[in-house]
């Protein structure tokens, strides 16, 4: 899968990719949200990701992606040297644009030592997370399509086996995706786990009412009651200044 912002990079990836005998183009993307959506439905097995694109970078289609099943990522960037040097060269394919069909065909040859090892596009998530700590979108499936919402206005997010149900204030979303890994992606600043199953958003926060043997019921603002564990007790207080 190609995501890029400019056609004429696009098309010469395609053309490249073509002459390539184990290889075929399933979809391509001119900007973030898009390639997040071909990713979503189409499951390449490489993706090759632009870092400067609309709606979302290439860095943070790879942060909103769930690490284990997420592709192998190539990032394809004009980024000069010196700041290509930031990526981690041993575990993260990159283009350099302008690049030639040599360099081409030598990040080709590690894709395919890579899928023959079985790796998966986990190092690239990570990095991915680690260049944009503050997720303040997230996309989140709406019918057959993704689509981006404000991180604010999540206010509670609820574990569900291997699924997370995102309640926001106008309704509520279900992802493929561990409450650990989901947190991980939109950082501590705004979200504070309560008990195993469930975290809250800070600002939802209404009221606290104590119960026995240390639990106490969370009120939310638009009128929900939840379970504050004693076992995250102490984190919640510290982060509400208690």
């Amino acid at each position: 899968m190609i995501a890029d912002d400019e056609a004429p990079a696009r098309e010469k990836l395609e053309r490249w990719i073509a002459e390539q005998a184990d290889m075929a183009v399933v979809g391509s993307a001119e900007d973030g949200l898009s390639a997040a959506q071909c990713i979503e439905l189409l499951r390449p097995q490489v993706a090759f990701l632009d870092v400067q694109m609309p709606a979302l970078s290439g860095l943070q289609v790879a942060a909103q992606l769930e690490p284990s099943s997420a592709p192998l990522i190539v990032f394809v960037t004009a980024f000069d040297e010196h700041a290509v040097k930031a990526f981690d060269l041993n575990a993260i394919d990159y283009l350099l644009k302008p690049y030639d069909q040599e360099r081409f065909a030598r990040t080709v040859q590690r894709v395919r030592e890579r899928l023959h090892a079985h790796e998966s596009g986990a190092t690239a998530v990570a990095m991915g997370r680690a260049r944009t700590p503050s997720c303040e979108r997230l996309l989140v499936p709406d019918r057959e399509r993704l689509q981006l919402i404000d991180a604010a206005s999540i206010e509670w997010l609820e574990a569900d086996d291997n699924y997370v149900h995102v309640h926001t204030i106008a309704r509520t979303y279900l992802l493929r995706r561990t409450l650990q890994d989901l947190l991980s992606q939109l950082g501590d600043q705004r979200f504070v786990r309560i008990h195993k199953s469930t975290a809250v958003n800070l600002g939802s926060i209404g009221s606290l009412t104590p119960l026995f043997k240390g639990d106490y019921e969370i009120h939310l603002h638009n009128g929900r009651i939840l379970r504050l564990s004693r076992r995250y007790r102490e984190a919640l207080f510290a982060r509400m200044g208690l």
